[in-house]
């Protein structure tokens, strides 16, 4: 049996190259065409690939982008909206803060260039 060594994470949308530009960004990953890469080599690779329809409801999966952790109450909402604030520059958009519930930390709810959901956590 086979063990898998790597994995890619393939997105569909519209602009290919806009949406891999932006999450590169995000991310900290070399903007490769339709790709964004780890220059680590040790995220997977993300791909984007254009399809024809619109996006249309609530992603079944989402990324959540790790600035918060360890960090807890004030100091991680301040962490989360930090870098809100840098991806809203890049065109994301803020949808809601979740505050902790005494289960969960603080997330911030976004959307990416295209609308797909994606958390600050």
């Amino acid at each position: 049996m086979a063990s898998v060594k790597q994995i890619q994470v393939t997105f569909d949308c519209a602009e290919p190259e806009r949406v891999a530009r932006f999450w590169s960004q995000v991310l900290g990953y070399e903007h490769v065409g339709s790709a964004g890469v780890d220059p680590s080599g040790v995220g997977p690779r993300l791909y984007f690939q254009r399809v024809p329809e619109g996006k249309v409801v609530k992603n079944r999966l989402h990324l959540d982008v790790r600035v918060g952790t360890g960090l807890m109450g004030d100091e991680r909402v301040a962490a989360l909206e930090s870098e809100c604030a840098r991806l809203v520059a890049l065109g994301a958009v803020r949808v809601r803060l979740l505050r902790a519930d005494g289960v969960n930390e603080s997330c911030l709810v976004m959307q990416d260039i295209e609308g797909n959901e994606f958390c600050l956590d």
